[in-house]
């Protein structure tokens, strides 16, 4: 583990600067105690507002209605985790094509915006790393590159320009994905992640439950789980058969995700429900 904590980089203080759509200036920032860590060490990248807008990306904006829901759910899985001493949660679904991988971003968008809070964001489906290309950015390197070829773990992380949020996403892909997300290896990285900084939260996109073992491997390593199920589409029986594989104790409760009642060409997040 002391080996490991040399390849971070190293976590200062200076003043935030705006993002788009961002309500306050650094002035007010600074006044009521907003800090926000210089990613100095991280490889800077900018988003393109048109490109995350057509790519349904609505928490990197301020005022679009859909935000709200993104911010009720960023409060209660704060409430429902930090107060347990938790700061990492697993997003997943049941099946394919259910809007996991979206909901973290809008999610880790969201939770860069909370005062207390700085978030990373770990794309972990090694058969399709698909984060940094709903963002629109390149990314040469990965989980995958650190697991096989000892990449320093600051070479993988990306500074997209937003304040207070990183992410790691691209690089190699691999089939035998399991295998890798449930080794030793992973399991001390996601403890470094956890530990390094202590307002850290640290977001992990999962493969679908019924669709790999990956799931099953890294639900031990992460404090909660939010399942993401896509209305008027996804069965019960199939949320039911995902939810029996996971620890029970770590379900937060599911996001309901494209509802019918939500604005034309962005998701509609419900709130996670209590179990």
């Amino acid at each position: 583990m002391g080996k490991m904590k040399k390849r971070w980089p190293k976590k200062t203080e200076m003043p935030g600067w705006t993002q788009e759509g961002t309500a306050f200036q650094t002035a007010d920032k600074e006044t009521i105690g907003w800090v926000s860590p210089s990613y100095i060490h991280s490889r800077s990248v900018q988003l393109d507002p048109k490109v995350v807008a057509n790519n349904r990306c609505v928490a990197f904006f301020q005022d679009v209605p859909e935000v709200e829901s993104y911010r009720v759910l960023r409060t209660q899985i704060l409430q429902r985790t930090l107060d347990k001493g938790g700061n990492t949660l697993m997003v997943t679904s049941a099946l394919p094509g259910e809007g996991k991988t979206l909901t973290a971003i809008n999610l880790a968008f969201t939770m860069a915006k909370e005062f207390k809070q700085t978030v990373l964001l770990v794309d972990c489906d090694l058969r399709q790393q698909s984060i940094h290309r709903i963002l629109g950015i390149k990314s040469e390197k990965g989980l995958v590159d650190y697991i096989l070829d000892n990449c320093p773990v600051q070479d993988l992380i990306v500074w997209p320009g937003v304040e207070k949020m990183t992410l790691i996403s691209g690089g190699k892909t691999i089939q035998g994905s399991s295998e890798l997300l449930g080794s030793p290896k992973m399991k001390e990285l996601v403890t470094e992640m956890k530990t390094r900084y202590p307002d850290r939260y640290v977001i992990f996109d999962i493969p679908p439950v019924l669709s790999a073992a990956d799931a099953l491997a890294f639900s031990a390593f992460v404090d909660a789980i939010v399942f993401v199920v896509q209305s008027g589409r996804t069965a019960v029986e199939d949320v039911r058969k995902a939810l029996e594989q996971m620890p029970r104790e770590k379900v937060l409760g599911l996001v309901l995700n494209r509802q019918k009642a939500s604005t034309k060409g962005y998701p509609n997040v419900a709130y996670p429900t209590a179990r």
